[in-house]
């Protein structure tokens, strides 16, 4: 069966490296492995026979994201089989390959980042020096800062993914402010970025609510938010998957509840996306976003183990314990970081 113009035009999409620098476009194999593993994922391999006898490795079991392709098979006709069988499997392919180039392009990052140069960093020297010797203090504080930028990046590059495939799955769309049908009762002639607009339901998506201070104007914004969302005829609900309590949860659960919102909070928010998503999309979220966060958090170690990062000018290797892993490095590519 042909594919219909917005199955076309997600491809485009979900294919295109976008505007970032460092942003990675997909190509045919890539795109074979990511219907392949779908097919996988909904127990339907025996409809594709050609499957049978390839060595498909799992999404989350390859360390070297490069090697997860499928030259062997092509892409569009496989494509177009899979979805004549399960018509939604064109958003699980849209969210899967969404996750897949966030994760090569945070390789990417990783090769590229620049170390910090002595100036940025000088002045902290002042809290430590004498402490250690100068060049001890000196490597520190450049790989402090250097640690401290991907992790500033992986936390922006979350940001960019975690809300719009979660909106994706459930059949939603997130908006930008300058998009968004939701309108700040403070000044109605500026809308406010919406993680998640479906039918008539407005989402506020969370991993957690801390109790940590974040300006007053920015917390009185996000206390606005579901009555901005009533105001502009939109059911507002939010979604926290951290269940732990302190009183800023609270503060914001009120203020759903005011204004007749809904508010899901730990497993009872993954039950309602599962419910939303429907029986194909709620198994891309169990096994890609719900599955991998826990199993993480509850290994988290009593006590540290030992770390060795070593830098070279061509990698960054780093061994945890005994389980070692690499990166290329090319910092001196001509490529700004966004």
């Amino acid at each position: 069966m042909a594919l219909t113009q917005a199955q076309k035009a997600l491809i485009a999409r979900v294919r295109a490296a976008g505007s970032s620098t460092l942003g990675v476009a997909l190509s045919d194999p890539v795109c074979s492995f990511l219907v392949a593993t779908i097919i996988r994922d909904l127990g339907i391999v025996d409809k594709f026979p050609e499957l049978d006898a390839l060595s498909l490795p799992e999404f989350f079991s390859e360390p070297d994201l490069e090697r997860l392709s499928l030259p062997q098979i092509e892409f569009i006709p496989l494509f177009e089989r899979l979805v004549a069988l399960i018509p939604d499997a064109d958003t699980y392919f849209a969210c899967l390959a969404t996750l897949h180039k966030s994760r090569l392009k945070y390789v990417r990052i990783i090769s590229y980042q620049p170390f910090p140069t002595l100036d940025q960093i000088g002045p902290r020297a002042l809290l430590q020096y004498g402490q250690m010797a100068p060049s001890a203090l000196a490597a520190f504080l450049l790989w402090r800062k250097w640690l401290y930028d991907l992790d500033n990046r992986a936390a922006q590059e979350t940001g960019y993914l975690f809300e719009p495939i979660i909106a994706n799955a459930i059949g939603g769309v997130a908006l930008s402010a300058a998009k968004s049908p939701i309108r700040r009762h403070r000044d109605p002639s500026r809308g406010r970025q919406v993680d998640c607009i479906r039918d008539q339901f407005a989402y506020e998506i969370k991993m957690r609510v801390t109790i940590a201070a974040s300006g007053q104007g920015r917390w009185q914004e996000e206390i606005d938010f579901p009555l901005d969302c009533r105001m502009s005829g939109y059911v507002p609900v939010l979604i926290v998957f951290d269940p732990t309590p302190n009183p800023r949860l609270e503060d914001l659960t009120k203020a759903f509840q005011r204004e007749q919102g809904m508010v899901y909070i730990g497993e009872a928010a993954w039950q309602h996306l599962a419910q939303a998503a429907g029986d194909i999309m709620s198994r891309f979220i169990e096994k890609y976003v719900k599955m991998p966060i826990p199993h993480v958090l509850n290994d988290v170690p009593i006590s540290l183990p030992p770390i060795k990062f070593v830098m070279t000018d061509e990698h960054f290797c780093m061994t945890i314990d005994d389980t070692p892993m690499c990166f290329k490095r090319d910092p001196h590519e001509s490529l700004e970081l966004e």
